[in-house]
């Protein structure tokens, strides 16, 4: 068999490492904070992604995937 033994602590060390991380937004809270910024910004195609990024990202950082993100933006921008 395997090591419970070390399977255990590692899963005890990750609580710990995840302890200190801030928590991650949800897809709700994520959408609402890029509608506020794209209000604030006047950004309305994705021409406008570049200054509604930069004005985004700092609000978020840490608590989202840049990659989503920019997926998000892509996606509320795009319609």
């Amino acid at each position: 068999g395997g090591r419970q033994d070390l399977a255990d602590q590692e899963r005890e060390e990750l609580a710990v490492i995840l302890g200190y991380l801030p928590e991650q937004l949800s897809e709700e809270e994520l959408t609402g904070i890029i509608l506020e910024t794209i209000k604030e910004t006047g950004a309305s195609s994705l021409k406008d992604m570049g200054r509604l990024m930069k004005s985004l990202m700092p609000r978020v950082k840490g608590r989202a995937d840049g990659k989503l993100v920019s997926r998000k933006v892509k996606e509320l921008l795009g319609n």
